[in-house]
């Protein structure tokens, strides 16, 4: 056993990643059916081949009028047009609509060829085969016209862009049923430890169940990776060693990456390939590492759960976050709270503070207790504490990221 000879800054560490993500090559695209596209990082900008809507439509359920016939029409004095038939979606009207009538229509349906407005039912009153207009309406009132909500050549998406829900609906409109993604980064995740359960098993004697793999699965979700998910690896060089050399985009390493007699991921990266950086001026997760193999990145991330979680969301996310094409921010809501109390730290390292906020307040939780994975259930958020910071004072306005 032996402890770091040196740690690198935070600063320098994502430096580190973000030149290394500049060399790697970008990840192909792969096409998708519409309905699994959803998260996904479009490759291409998406043009629309056509208006839409293509063509003037009811807004309302009413009636297809021709506007100049409703002038002056008040609940006082109603004007009767004569109703010629009704209008549904889907079916063109087969006539004409002339002066002194009108056609009974439903929303989405194709407006007739004479109509220029809709009068909704809500301002017309029936009279046997007449309906009585209680108010008048401009020409295009209540009418969808022809590209009001895209124009064909227009761009629709951007290529970059998150696909959201309704970003789905918009490409269905135009007729687009499968589109082009930047592919998933494939993300292998290496759970080491002799005392450690399968996730989810009750704890017994002297082992603990894994918690670290389902957090990191959802995690890696959660930033467009898909999850390679590997079983617990026992804490021995030939086991760790066929781990890292699975295929993979990136590789996670939850233990093993400190500096104890078991902990072996560091040594046989660096024999295996680069082991850029060992050691990292912050708490908690200080033991974190990373580094490369052919073809794919390398994160060594501590087995304690909050300093997993916390090395995570600096560097592995940010690299996966990178080669899904997504931004490499912190995926969080940031609010701006002042402090319940003290807030301390010690200068020359970087503090994740777990807090949680009452009544407008930020409370402190715990900037200990690495293994104490439930203080960031309990929190709502946390403070990043720069290097150069002793901390904050009662009070004082401070960044909550929020979980």
């Amino acid at each position: 056993m032996r402890g770091f000879a040196q740690r690198v800054t935070v600063e320098h560490a994502i430096a580190w990643i973000d030149s290394v993500l500049a060399e790697f090559r970008s990840l192909p695209t792969v096409e998708l059916p519409l309905r699994e596209a959803a998260g996904r990082v479009l490759a291409d900008d998406v043009v629309s081949p056509l208006n839409v809507p293509r063509f003037a439509r009811s807004m309302m359920d009413g009636f297809a009028v021709r506007s100049e016939e409703t002038y002056g029409a008040t609940s006082y004095n109603p004007l009767a047009l004569r109703i010629i038939g009704t209008c549904l979606p889907g079916t063109p009207f087969p006539t004409t609509v002339n002066s002194g009538e009108a056609v009974r229509i439903m929303t989405g349906a194709p407006l007739p060829q004479g109509a220029d407005a809709v009068v909704p039912v809500e301002q017309t009153e029936l009279s046997g085969d007449d309906v009585r207009v209680l108010g008048e309406v401009s020409a295009g009132k209540h009418v969808g016209q022809v590209g009001e909500d895209l124009r064909s050549g227009e761009t629709v998406l951007a290529s970059g862009r998150v696909l959201r829900p309704q970003d789905l609906g918009v490409l269905s409109s135009i007729g687009v049923g499968r589109v082009t993604v930047i592919r998933s980064p494939r993300v292998r995740i290496v759970i080491t430890g002799n005392e450690l359960l399968a996730a989810g098993t009750v704890p017994t004697g002297f082992q603990i169940a894994d918690a670290n793999g389902p957090m990191l699965e959802s995690l890696v979700s959660r930033d467009g990776g898909e999850v390679m998910v590997s079983d617990i690896v026992p804490d021995d060089s030939e086991s760790i060693r066929s781990a890292l050399l699975a295929p993979a985009d990136l590789v996670l390493i939850s233990g093993s990456s400190s500096v104890g007699q078991e902990d072996h991921a560091a040594r046989l990266l660096a024999e295996s390939g680069e082991l850029a950086i060992h050691g990292v001026a912050m708490r908690p997760s200080s033991p974190a590492g990373m580094g490369r193999l052919p073809g794919r990145l390398v994160f060594l991330l501590p087995g304690n759960p909050v300093s997993c979680l916390c090395a995570y969301d600096f560097f592995a996310g940010r690299a996966i976050r990178a080669l899904a094409g997504r931004s490499t921010e912190w995926p969080y809501r940031q609010i701006q709270v002042p402090l319940a109390r003290k807030l301390v730290s010690t200068v020359g390292r970087v503090d994740y503070a777990r807090v949680k906020l009452d009544a407008g307040l930020a409370e402190p939780i715990a900037i200990s207790g690495a293994s104490i994975l439930s203080s960031t259930t309990r929190a709502d958020g946390f403070v990043i504490i720069p290097a150069d910071s002793e901390g904050s004072p009662p009070g004082a306005l401070v960044d909550v990221f929020l979980y």
